[in-house]
């Protein structure tokens, strides 16, 4: 997501993704996060909180714009593309790839911590600390 996007993003309803008013939907999107697990904060804070969740939740629900639909969702059926390998059902081998990839760049980071501390660079600022 780039910085101009970021920026223009507003916290909307998103009723056509929602199942009450669209309020946990619009949320999700906002923090670019998944629904259903908005929803499930939502009720746990409902549950816990007596009734200041749900006086939020109906002030929201008056408060926020809501998302207007995407003419092209409604023409066709359109698949979100998911970036996380357990969000997306990547083939293995490809998660396996991106994995090791992952391991390589530690490896070749903590390669370059063990070198300085082991240099006598390191010796030298920690002396030049104590002083």
């Amino acid at each position: 997501m780039s910085i101009e996007s970021r920026s223009r993003r507003t916290l909307m309803r998103d009723k056509a993704n929602g199942k009450i008013a669209g309020v946990c939907a619009g949320l999700a999107e906002y923090f670019n996060i998944e629904v259903w697990l908005v929803r499930i904060i939502a009720v746990t804070a409902l549950i816990f909180s007596s009734s200041f969740v749900f006086v939020i939740y109906v002030a929201m629900w008056f408060i926020l714009d809501e998302k207007k639909p995407d003419p092209v969702s409604h023409s066709q059926h359109t698949v979100g593309v998911k970036t996380k390998v357990w969000q997306a059902g990547e083939p293995p081998q490809r998660a396996f790839h991106d994995i090791a990839r992952e391991f390589q760049d530690m490896e070749q980071s903590l390669q370059k911590m063990e070198r300085y501390v082991t240099s006598n660079a390191y010796k030298l600022d920690r002396e030049l600390d104590r002083l």
